[in-house]
């Protein structure tokens, strides 16, 4: 199963990026999308080599600043990562020769996926995603740091000072205040308790703020009304990060019907974020800890949207 290297181009520059296609006949394409933070095109790690063997081609590729690449992620907004996403699209299928093609993206790369999907709907003939969020970008960080706050013990006082932060802070940044002097506020709340959750990554330099901030306007139960091709949504019921019920709730609210019978979403138990135990295991590939019912969910909906 052949691997070669290839670029997708971005307002950045030249994205280096991994293209595998499979020995036999290619029935479909996915473009791989990362989550938050600094990822790079070696990630993913066996899904690539499970999907070149039921004849999928796939392209992953570096985040801006990541993986020798150029530019700088922190300086992107959410219609950036989804024109490189299309980008990518164009490359695969190119280069691949492949006429059906989509995308799959995990954690925030779930959000860009659906955007790209909406924003050039025939570009993209399916979407997947993994532990992606359905609801908005605010609601979304504020579980997450409610649920470590509480996981680590924060009193439930404390918790209120600090959500009661984490909502002003969004506030301002949704105003357009400057994200240095946000963060030069945010400074003085260092003797807290909550202040070493609220205000870690990604809230702890202006630039990764300022990504935050360009994030906030975007609302995935408004986009997903307008999405016009099967969509796979799969979470991990053990997710900190993500309010599953509410995002099961929205997709039963707004996703269209017009391919039921064919979208699928599926919630497994006993993982976390990334669909595997949280910890994982040590000494053990990520790969072979997954849930054990995500690839053939995977594969079932493959075989629907690229027969």
């Amino acid at each position: 199963m052949p691997e070669s290297d290839t670029v997708v181009d971005s307002t950045a520059g030249p994205l280096n990026a991994i293209l595998r296609i499979p020995d036999g006949p290619v029935r479909g394409g996915l473009v791989l999308s990362d989550g938050s933070g600094p990822a790079d095109r070696h990630a993913w790690q066996g899904v690539p080599g499970w999907l070149a063997e039921r004849g999928i081609a796939t392209l992953r590729h570096d985040k801006p600043g990541c993986g020798g690449s150029p530019g700088d992620w922190r300086t992107q907004t959410f219609a950036d990562r989804a024109a490189e996403g299309l980008a990518a699209l164009t490359v695969l299928r190119k280069q691949a020769g492949v006429e059906r093609a989509g995308l799959i993206g995990y954690s925030q790369g779930g959000w860009v996926s659906l955007l790209a999907a909406v924003t050039v709907p025939d570009q993209v003939d399916f979407v997947v995603t993994l532990g992606g969020p359905y609801v908005g970008v605010e609601e979304q960080e504020r579980t997450l740091l409610a649920r470590v706050m509480r996981r680590k013990g924060v009193p439930e006082d404390h918790i209120a000072a600090g959500l009661a932060w984490a909502d002003e802070r969004a506030a301002r940044l949704a105003a357009g205040e400057d994200p240095a002097q946000v963060h030069a506020d945010q400074a003085g709340f260092a003797g807290d308790d909550w202040a070493a959750i609220v205000c870690d990554r990604p809230y702890d330099t202006p630039e990764e703020l300022g990504f935050f901030a360009r994030m906030l306007a975007f609302d995935p139960a408004a986009v997903l009304p307008f999405l016009q091709c099967p969509l796979l949504a799969l979470f991990g019921a053990d997710d900190e990060h993500v309010p599953v019920e509410r995002s099961l709730q929205i997709l039963g609210e707004r996703l269209p019907s017009r391919h039921r019978g064919t979208n699928g979403i599926g919630v497994f138990p006993g993982v976390g974020h990334m669909l595997y135990p949280v910890p994982p295991r040590a000494g053990v590939s990520l790969f072979e800890q997954l849930s054990p019912g995500f690839l053939p969910l995977l594969g079932a909906f493959l075989e629907r949207v690229a027969p």
